[in-house]
């Protein structure tokens, strides 16, 4: 799952959201039905991290949100230091210390039609407290539960993957469904080669001997905790490589874990019926060493 079941509404809260240069309240940042994102999917958007009153890789995430838009053909109307700017001022304005940010940009409703060229790039920021991504039906401690999707991460010619645009999420929606329907916190998901990817929204290593394997990010998006994470453990003196990883390889990994901006480091401890994991020292190491680095991030700001 990757919500509380007892979150509010994300559309009737208290606070404010930053729009199109403005702050207004939250109730107010509203869209029109007949906005051409919503209809065609012209949309990006960014995931962050609030700790201690600092945002963690902000500046990396609003250039992605830059370059996500570029990559859909949309000029997003701000710099990266607008966006960051305006960012600081939403978790202020929301009192937030601790938690996460959503920068989204999209078309507007100035044209309908698949052709987008007269629209209005749209950009808002919205904050709120998010302590944890996956709660695991087995419980926190037990890791995740994975089930093979029957969904595939696309040909990059088809779709433009290394966006985080919002129409490139609706397979991972999809997967994750699937999963949950039958039992699982998630879903392995495979490229269209039949390649191990990654999960319905998290990049994934597995440990072997103390080598670390990932996926090579290239019909996937190459996140930026799965960057961060990788140069941490070759800080460490790990040996990560990026690699070509099958199905049957899962088998013979000893350790499974996925991270990203909202899932940070998140063991796996089960993939369909046949495949188990312990969560096991270099996942541990890694968890801990990851948590004190953002830590450490806040309080060098």
């Amino acid at each position: 799952m990757c919500a509380s079941p007892s979150a509010l509404p994300y559309d009737d809260r208290d606070g404010f959201i930053w729009m199109n240069g403005k702050m207004i309240p939250w109730r107010d940042a509203k869209t029109h039905v007949l906005t051409h994102g919503l209809h065609y999917g012209g949309s990006v958007f960014e995931g962050e991290r609030v700790y201690d009153g600092q945002i963690f890789k902000l500046t990396e995430h609003s250039e992605r949100l830059i370059f996500s838009g570029k990559c859909l053909d949309m000029d997003v109307p701000f710099s990266a230091k607008e966006l960051n700017d305006a960012s600081y001022e939403v978790i202020k304005a929301n009192n937030i210390t601790n938690g996460y940010v959503r920068p989204l940009a999209y078309r507007g409703a100035e044209q309908m039609g698949v052709s987008a060229k007269g629209t209005k790039v749209h950009v808002a920021i919205a904050c709120w407290e998010w302590p944890k991504y996956f709660f695991p039906k087995a419980g926190d401690a037990a890791g995740l539960a994975l089930r093979t999707a029957s969904w595939r991460r696309p040909d990059p010619k088809t779709m433009p993957t290394q966006a985080k645009a919002c129409g490139v999420y609706m397979i991972g929606t999809l997967a994750k469904h699937e999963a949950e329907n039958n039992g699982y916190d998630d879903a392995l998901m495979l490229d269209f080669r039949g390649r191990v990817a990654e999960s319905s929204g998290a990049n994934l290593f597995a440990i072997r001997d103390g080598v670390i394997y990932t996926p090579i990010a290239d019909c996937f998006l190459n996140g930026i905790t799965r960057q961060t994470v990788m140069k941490l453990a070759r800080d460490m003196g790990y040996t990560v490589e990026e690699t070509v990883i099958m199905p049957e390889d899962m088998k013979t990994f000893e350790e499974v874990f996925l991270t990203g901006t909202a899932a940070e480091i998140a063991p796996v401890s089960k993939i369909d019926t046949d495949i188990t994991y312990t969560i096991g020292p270099v996942t541990t190491r890694l968890k801990e060493a990851y948590s004190d680095l953002v830590r450490q991030k806040a309080k060098a700001a």
